[in-house]
């Protein structure tokens, strides 16, 4: 039986004859021989791996020697050996949180200045310590809208009432119809130039607790006040065709007329149409489709309470002034009526 050294020392030709007859000590010596090289040129692998790695260090520090990179930078050697700021690839583990002026807390100072440079964005040092953790605020609650389930039921209602004041004729006397009674209420709350406006038909209204009762399903007496003011607006959109706002007595007969059968409309955003009582929201503000109208709330958002929107109106951050608010509304609800135009002169044609 050979040893190794028997193997490494015997001939060639007897080396050869044992590989014919034996193929397993053909890969037992490939093997062994190739372990041999290995470890003979494992020392000099490794010198020269430290060798080019101390002439790059020293090349570095040659090259970056009077050059100096602002917080998270560290200076690095190009392929042409020139210095070059570039952000800190991996700082040292010590901890040492800090609190960024992002609201993101960091291990130490230099996480904080390597996380802006891989950012692009300036984040500066808050304070020591871990972030105190703010309780967002929550997303404004709904505006108080009058949605049409609300409008058709104080309409149902009005009517309700007004026909039981319908007196039939008598033996001896003239009784009153539908349009008599109405042309009654309108005369008494006219102020004399034929026409009634929203107040005046709100005063209308409320000549009946049982209409009133309808819209007040608010705790706050105030809040019901304002359901009902919007609920009165919506009838008078109903018949409004002059767009003015008030109505005349015609008008008003055609808006309270029992066999009219009120349109149900809907809102229009980004040329898609939203049933009543959908919802959108813009920026802190929440907007909601009621009667065909988009309405929302006023809020100002401070960027403190400001959310992401749960559909995204248009691409604009910036915080909004009451006025531009107000202004975005009525531009959101005159894009609705033009889409509206836009639908019915294309069933027309």
């Amino acid at each position: 039986m050979l040893h190794q050294t028997d193997l490494i020392c015997a001939p060639v030709h007897l080396i050869s004859l044992h590989l014919y007859f034996f193929p397993h000590l053909y890969i037992f010596f490939h093997t062994y021989i190739f372990l041999q090289i290995i470890r003979t040129l494992s020392p000099l692998i490794v010198l020269s791996v430290v060798c080019c790695y101390a002439e790059e260090v020293r090349s570095k520090g040659k090259v970056c020697a009077n050059v100096f990179c602002g917080a998270g930078r560290e200076c690095a050697v190009t392929e042409k050996g020139e210095p070059s700021c570039l952000c800190i690839e991996q700082c040292k583990p010590h901890k040492r949180p800090v609190c960024g002026s992002n609201g993101k807390t960091y291990h130490n100072h230099c996480e904080l200045h390597r996380d802006a440079c891989l950012t692009g964005l300036k984040v500066q040092v808050a304070y020591d310590g871990h972030c105190e953790e703010k309780k967002l605020e929550k997303v404004t609650n709904s505006p108080i809208v009058c949605y049409l389930t609300d409008r058709n039921e104080l309409r149902s209602r009005v009517i309700e009432w007004l026909q039981s004041e319908v007196e039939p004729d008598g033996w001896f006397s003239k009784g009153s119809n539908f349009s008599d009674v109405l042309l009654k209420y309108f005369q008494n709350y006219d102020n004399g130039d034929a026409q009634l406006d929203s107040t005046e038909f709100l005063k209308f209204i409320q000549h009946n607790e049982t209409a009133i009762n309808v819209t007040s399903p608010y705790a706050e007496e105030e809040n019901n006040r304002l359901l009902r003011s919007l609920c009165v607006d919506a009838l008078i959109e109903l018949s409004d065709e002059n767009a003015d706002w008030k109505l005349s007595f015609d008008e008003f007969l055609n808006c309270l007329r029992p066999g009219f059968n009120p349109p149900e409309r809907k809102c229009a955003l980004e040329d898609e149409t939203y049933e009543d009582g959908a919802e959108t929201q813009m920026e802190c503000n929440r907007c909601v489709c009621a009667c065909g109208n988009w309405v929302c709330t006023a809020v100002i958002c401070d960027g403190s309470n400001k959310f992401p929107a749960l559909e995204e109106m248009e691409g604009n951050d910036q915080e909004m002034s009451e006025e531009e608010w107000t202004r975005r509304v009525a531009q959101l609800n005159k894009h609705q009526e033009t889409m509206e135009k836009m639908k019915m002169a294309t069933k027309e044609v």
